[in-house]
């Protein structure tokens, strides 16, 4: 009997992971700070079982995200940037709740992070 309600616990609980995956589909806006100033940034994700889709980048230019994967409030990808014929490959993680991500990467070496908010 005990293993039959450990069986049916375990059940219930696989059902819902997905149903606790983060809601990342939208637009999302912040900022990162530079030593020219805060560059503004946008990201539009949207969500396909646990694969992350989008993109970023300035309004007019779109800069499509790869590899991106959502796993409970978990998200990662990568942008491949060009700077001046100079490609660079940036890995991004975050943390997603329902109104903000707090992002991560490096450039170099050199770890950033910054938060983006949810779009109304």
């Amino acid at each position: 009997m005990k293993f039959r309600t450990a069986v049916w616990m375990l059940g219930l609980l696989l059902l819902a992971v997905p149903a606790m995956a983060a809601d990342v589909d939208g637009k999302w806006t912040g900022s990162v700070d530079t030593p020219n100033g805060p560059f503004p940034v946008i990201f539009v994700f949207k969500a396909d079982g646990s694969t992350l889709n989008g993109t970023t980048g300035p309004t007019g230019v779109e800069v499509p995200i790869k590899k991106g994967k959502i796993e409970g409030n978990q998200i990662s990808f990568d942008l491949d940037v060009d700077f001046g014929g100079m490609s660079f490959t940036f890995a991004y993680t975050g943390v997603v709740s329902p109104t903000e991500i707090k992002l991560r990467s490096d450039f170099m070496g050199m770890p950033f992070e910054y938060v983006v908010k949810k779009a109304s």
